[in-house]
């Protein structure tokens, strides 16, 4: 099972076993553990996995963090959880800070479980920030935060790596949320901004009003026509560029159901990354969809040549694993794995 396959089987768990998980215990045992295990950390290893861990130097007395994970031998991250009640906040979480800074861990992470929330030390050396630079709620999880949450793996962990977007990741996680606030409910600087560029009288209160329901409304018809855009965008591309594989080109005739497919994930890719960016390379075993055309970038295979039994090639692992697919639209079941194959191309 891939990792991906891991996280999402966990947040499937974590939905239906929410009304069960009641107290903080609760949910280490039946969350933060096997959270650990899809990272590849044994939590039945005290070299890898250390509960209740405490540091002797200077810390309070009778403070611990609930987990510390050791990467060769040394603290890389700690872990402090809370109740899946309580809202996530530093104030109740004292001990991340003072450990932070005399321990090797260049990671903290605080969850209930549901909400993690991933820190280091962007603002000061050895001295953790106030906000996280990555954000994810278990239940919610969007590729992007999956592919991020990758490089925590045992097998592929590099502090640097990690630290080499987490800059951008911090900023851009709150832009996000003023973003979509901005979206939801446009703010009265925001309405102001938008309308006195528009609106040629006087700004009265009684125009910003006005303008306040127009904007929200002018936002969500932006948002759909650059859908919409994308979308078509992705099916006329699928006539324009078709690229082919083998070189025997008379014996190979690409199906319509292929055709299909290969336009469901150029629509399943324009939701992250330009569409124009998609291509597909007939063969007479299967047919590849490739991404910037480059055979070394598979985003997915349609084994379609079968007359009873259909699959779908995914490459977010290490190899690529066959999934069986009764039709086209099957596939759109698979986004996530998709959107996050690219992300990985992406870096």
């Amino acid at each position: 099972m891939s990792f991906e396959e891991k996280i999402e089987e966990l947040s499937r768990l974590s939905s239906e076993q929410r009304s069960h998980l009641g107290t903080e215990e609760a949910v280490k045992t039946a969350i933060v553990l096997k959270m650990f295990h899809a990272l590849e950390y044994d939590p039945f290893n005290p070299l890898e996995v250390v509960p209740e861990f405490t540091a002797d130097m200077g810390i309070k007395k009778g403070e611990k963090v609930d987990y510390a994970i050791k990467v060769k031998d040394q603290v890389a991250i700690l872990v402090e959880c809370k109740s899946p009640s309580q809202t996530l906040d530093l104030k109740h979480a004292s001990q991340l800070y003072r450990y932070f800074s005399v321990t090797n861990a260049r990671f903290a992470v605080l969850t209930n479980g549901y909400d993690w929330n991933f820190y280091t030390d962007l603002d000061e050396p050895n001295r953790m920030d106030g906000k996280p630079f990555l954000s994810f709620n278990l239940g919610e999880l969007e590729s992007n935060s999956v592919a991020e949450l990758s490089k925590f793996r045992k097998s592929v962990f590099d502090v640097e790596r990690i630290l080499s977007t987490a800059a951008d990741l911090k900023y851009i996680s709150a832009l996000k949320n003023e973003i979509k606030a901005e979206l939801e409910q446009p703010s009265d600087d925001f309405v102001s901004m938008l309308g006195r560029r528009v609106y040629e009288g006087r700004f009265t209160s009684q125009v910003h009003s006005q303008f306040s329901s127009l904007i929200k409304r002018s936002i969500a018809e932006v948002i759909r026509d650059r859908v919409n855009a994308r979308l078509s965008s992705a099916i006329r591309h699928s006539f324009d560029d078709p690229e082919i594989e083998d070189s025997n080109v008379s014996e190979i005739e690409t199906s319509e159901d292929e055709w299909d497919g290969f336009r469901v994930i150029a629509a399943i890719v324009a939701e992250c990354a330009d569409p124009k960016r998609v291509h597909i390379r007939d063969t007479k075993t299967y047919c590849g969809v490739l991404f910037d055309n480059n055979n070394r970038k598979p985003l997915a295979r349609l084994w379609f040549n079968s007359q009873t039994t259909r699959y779908l090639g995914l490459f977010d692992g290490e190899d690529e694993e066959k999934v069986p697919v009764s039709d086209v639209s099957d596939i759109y079941k698979y986004a996530d794995r998709i959107r996050a194959t690219v992300s990985k191309y992406l870096g």
